[in-house]
């Protein structure tokens, strides 16, 4: 079952397209990272999603209804992010008590002793908490809610090294126990990939690809050598990436669509061939041009 559906979706802001034509589904109970560089559309899409923003054009399905202006959508889910606001006068306690009563599978018990795991007085009001401690806040509520859809945007912001790590973990501790749809926005892949099962990749509001991540980390091969034999092998293969090394050196980052016999010969002529992390490959994907920052010195 898909909890999302969407196609064609588009959403503009004046001349900018910020979401283009974009097509995918995001099934029930799967953890999805939206990734993407700065500007991609992560935000806006999220967004459409929840039914905070009117689609310009396509169409957008958000367990089976128009997520604009939906309760149904509104009611079965929660929107997380470095923006969220609560009444000054609110300490975190009351925002506690008051979730409980908003969201009908709140789990007052989990929502407690993170609190105390993360050395929040809950006495203290939200407007005083730090921007570490405001994202620390909002990810309790975002796990403790336990909506059928959660939708994080950039949750880490702020947080420091070991409390980013301690909330990726206890999200999927408690995925596991309590599964759901979730949706994490990021542009730090290499911290958050453990988590999930799909990436859907934005580029400049376009999807570039959308597949398992284990999938991903399978589609591409680093091939390292002596610069005529990496041109020949790169030669009607699909390009991700291409540094030249030295003056007679390069290495190309290529889709992995080679035979298991190739890449033996491929090793006997004597290149270097190495996987490629899945972060740096979202970078290659995602950038305009295949040589990188080298293409700006070698058109000098």
């Amino acid at each position: 079952m898909n909890v999302i559906e969407s196609r064609g979706l588009t959403k503009t802001y004046g001349n900018l397209k910020a979401v283009n034509n974009l097509s995918f589904d995001i099934e029930e109970n799967k953890v999805t990272g939206l990734i993407g560089r700065n500007g991609a559309g992560k935000t806006t899409l999220l967004k459409l999603i929840a039914g905070f923003l009117h689609k310009t054009s396509g169409e957008i399905e958000v367990f089976s209804d128009n997520p604009f202006n939906s309760i149904k959508v509104s009611s079965n889910m929660i929107f997380i992010d470095d923006k969220m606001s609560f009444p000054a006068s609110l300490h975190l306690v009351d925002i506690l008590e008051a979730a409980g009563n908003f969201y009908d599978n709140w789990d007052a018990g989990l929502a407690n002793g993170l609190i105390d795991y993360f050395n929040l007085n809950p006495r203290q009001p939200h407007s005083s908490l730090s921007k570490g401690m405001k994202s620390a806040f909002n990810m309790i509520i975002g796990l403790s809610a336990r909506c059928p859809l959660t939708i994080y945007d950039e949750p880490t912001t702020g947080m420091d090294v070991a409390v980013r790590k301690d909330f990726y973990r206890a999200l999927l501790k408690d995925y596991l126990q309590n599964p759901r749809t979730i949706i994490i926005s990021s542009h730090l892949l290499n911290e958050v990939e453990h988590v999930l099962e799909d990436i859907l990749l934005l580029r400049e509001g376009q999807k570039c690809m959308h597949m398992p991540v284990e999938e991903l980390k399978e589609l591409a091969i680093c091939l390292k050598g002596k610069a005529g034999i990496i041109q020949e092998l790169a030669t009607g293969k699909e390009i991700y990436h291409k540094e030249n090394i030295g003056k007679d050196s390069a290495y190309v980052v290529v889709k992995n669509d080679f035979t298991e016999d190739r890449l033996q010969n491929v090793k006997l002529s004597g290149v270097e061939i190495t996987p490629v992390a899945t972060d740096e490959l979202c970078v290659f994907l995602t950038s305009r041009n295949k040589g990188g920052i080298d293409d700006v010195f070698d058109r000098n």
